[in-house]
């Protein structure tokens, strides 16, 4: 019996020997690198090592960042982070030598679903984006801290009405013909485009009022500008259409706000637009 035990305990010894010689090995191949990720945020950013990250733009907090590592076309490991980490912003990776394609996404949404055979991040409700291929080689003199600024992959139609809001008016919908709400993360491309009716609820208290009544959404888009046509109603809590406008040709385009105004419930005057020059230069049109 006990030179059972004493076989069984030297193997375990050789075991963790060797467990430990490839652990070792595998350290001496490969380096722990931090990552402070930063973008088109509207809000400061002071980073130091021991500072917890934010980020934020236009006042709004994102929901999720990833990491996806690949060397040779082919993915490594990945990284989920949430504002509760408390390495959020700072996310560390331990990389190979060689030599890196890291995709970045930083994003707000709704339900993010995450397929990494087609490296497709699709959201029920997307927001606010940021995205980038950070590519890099990583050998024994490499530095540990990287500095990864994301580039904007979102666009944004907002409507704002103009005319009198009547006190039935309960519920304004937007319904895009194209509209993405998925993103390649590996080409940076938006993909996914639904022909969805997106609601929102109208407070009472815009009843009565005129050109303070708006809705906004967002969705992702390529670098090259793209049309869609955009039905914009308003509805009653029955269900009865109040006012109804269709927008022909709406120009989108990444990191641009697409500003509509104009007359749903009556007559006379155009709808205005505008692309919010705070994210890129300006838009016009009229309706």
């Amino acid at each position: 019996m006990k030179k059972y035990v004493f076989f069984a305990l030297t193997g375990l010894a050789a075991l963790c020997a060797c467990s430990n010689d490839a652990t070792e090995e595998k350290a001496a191949q490969s380096k722990e690198i931090t990552f402070s990720v930063d973008g088109d945020f509207s809000s400061p950013r002071f980073k130091a090592p021991a500072t917890r990250a934010s980020l934020s733009a236009d006042g709004s907090e994102m929901t999720d960042l990833w990491l996806f590592d690949y060397m040779g076309g082919q993915l490594v490991q990945t990284l989920h982070q949430s504002p509760s980490d408390a390495e959020w912003g700072t996310p560390k990776m331990t990389l190979a030598y060689g030599s890196h394609h890291v995709y970045f996404v930083a994003a707000r949404g709704d339900e993010p679903t995450v397929n990494t055979e087609s490296h497709i991040i699709e959201w029920d409700i997307p927001r606010d984006a940021f995205w980038k291929d950070y590519a890099v080689d990583v050998t024994s003199t490499s530095t540990t801290s990287r500095s990864v600024v994301l580039d904007r992959v979102a666009t944004k139609l907002r409507v704002t009405i103009k005319d009198e809001v009547p006190e039935a008016c309960t519920q304004l919908s937007l319904t895009p013909s194209v509209w993405y709400y998925g993103l390649d993360y590996v080409n940076g491309l938006a993909v996914q485009s639904k022909e969805k009716e997106r609601t929102v609820t109208v407070p009472a208290s815009y009843a009565g009022t005129t050109g303070k009544l708006s809705m906004s959404i967002f969705g992702l888009s390529d670098t090259d500008e793209w049309t869609s046509d955009v039905t914009l109603k308003s509805l009653a809590d029955d269900g009865t259409v109040l006012g109804q406008v269709t927008i022909t040709g709406a120009p989108f385009k990444r990191n641009r706000v697409t500003d509509y105004s104009g007359n749903l419930f009556g007559s006379g005057g155009g709808i205005d637009v505008s692309l919010n020059d705070t994210w890129e230069q300006s838009f016009t049109a009229e309706w």
